[in-house]
């Protein structure tokens, strides 16, 4: 499933206030990392990753491995700083998207100003 533009809008502002749940080391990707990954993917569907101790090119080869590992998408990608999606069995995140596109928009009209 490849998110649409007002997906990943959505996304992007659902996770502007979460804290990284993965931080990745020296070390690099690992088989402990990935499981996490996964564990977390599941329990959140969107996650924050944070990627110290590695440059520019590492950190985007390193978010590109995570996600072709678990089979999420990303999301958004600043800095040190990859935000994930994985839609899980029942997702939650993108179906609340759907229920807020359709509640209509308080459109009544604007009181007119009396001319002077």
């Amino acid at each position: 499933m490849t998110l649409t533009k007002p997906q990943i809008r959505h996304l992007r502002s659902l996770a502007h206030h979460l804290k990284p749940v993965l931080i990745i080391g020296i070390k690099g990707v690992t088989e402990n990392i990935l499981a996490e990954l996964n564990q977390a993917l599941e329990a959140h569907e969107l996650i924050k990753i944070s990627i110290a101790g590695a440059n520019k090119d590492e950190r985007q080869v390193m978010t590109l491995e995570l996600c072709q590992a678990s089979h999420a998408q990303l999301v958004q990608r600043i800095g040190r700083i990859s935000v994930l999606y994985k839609s899980n069995k029942n997702p939650q995140l993108l179906k609340q998207m759907k229920i807020n596109q359709g509640i209509p928009k308080n459109n009544s009209p604007k009181p007119k100003r009396k001319k002077s």
